[in-house]
């Protein structure tokens, strides 16, 4: 027993656990590299045990059914024999009486298979649900380390576009600022003479409408295909 097992296995005691093979979400909980050749042998196992009690089930009931119809038989045999039975009658009885105890020792055998396969299947039930929670501990034991190292990746990320907003507000300023110096100090005929007509918030302002128009152009685009295709 591993390390896990004997970590979980106290958790299931007194517990009423669902045949894990008939639950398609147990299915669900694994992917093609965590079903390994330990799993499913024990399904193989399960399915086969639960195909044995499905049938001991059904055959005890249909010798029990027979039982009954060679019993009142039997009885109505009897009556027919009275005190000078024939020959025939002689070997009906002795023939059912035989088939009686075969049953009966089908039904004794049927029996025993009855109260341990209940058992067996609980048992190996058990064992795979342990199995099961070891995989799943695992996997999120690894989920919780990746998680982390996104976690660190994603406040990283944060920090730095923290840092790279605040430096383009600080250049933003600047450029305000160096616009308003020089427009203040030579004047606007002097800024158009060299070509410098740079205005910050009018290029922001360009900026976003022209981001504007290229996004109601492309949703008007989507409307226009959306209608020629129905």
């Amino acid at each position: 027993m591993s390390r896990t097992e004997e970590v979980f296995q106290p958790a299931l005691i007194g517990k009423k656990i669902p045949i894990l093979v008939l639950d398609n979400k147990w299915h669900k909980l694994f992917t093609q590299a965590e079903y390994s050749s330990e799993i499913k042998g024990m399904e193989k196992e399960m399915n086969n045990l639960l195909k044995r009690q499905g049938k001991v089930n059904t055959e005890s009931k249909e010798i029990k059914k027979l039982k009954k119809k060679l019993m009142d038989e039997i009885v109505v045999l009897a009556d027919e024999m009275g005190q000078h039975p024939t020959k025939k009658q002689e070997k009906d009885m002795a023939d059912h009486k035989r088939l009686i105890n075969d049953c009966n020792e089908k039904l004794e055998a049927y029996e025993e298979e009855m109260v341990e396969l209940p058992r067996q299947i609980n048992q190996l039930n058990n064992k795979m649900m342990l199995v099961t929670m070891e995989v799943c501990y695992k996997r999120i034991q690894q989920n919780t380390t990746e998680l982390e190292t996104v976690e660190e990746w994603i406040g990283n990320i944060r920090r730095e576009l923290k840092k790279k907003v605040i430096r383009k507000q600080e250049k933003e300023a600047m450029n305000r600022q160096l616009y308003s110096y020089m427009h203040d100090i030579f004047g606007a005929d002097v800024i158009e003479l060299f070509d410098m007509k740079y205005n910050p918030e009018e290029k922001y302002k360009k900026k976003v409408d022209s981001t504007k128009n290229e996004k109601e152009e492309t949703e008007q685009k989507k409307v226009n295909e959306d209608a020629s295709k129905s």
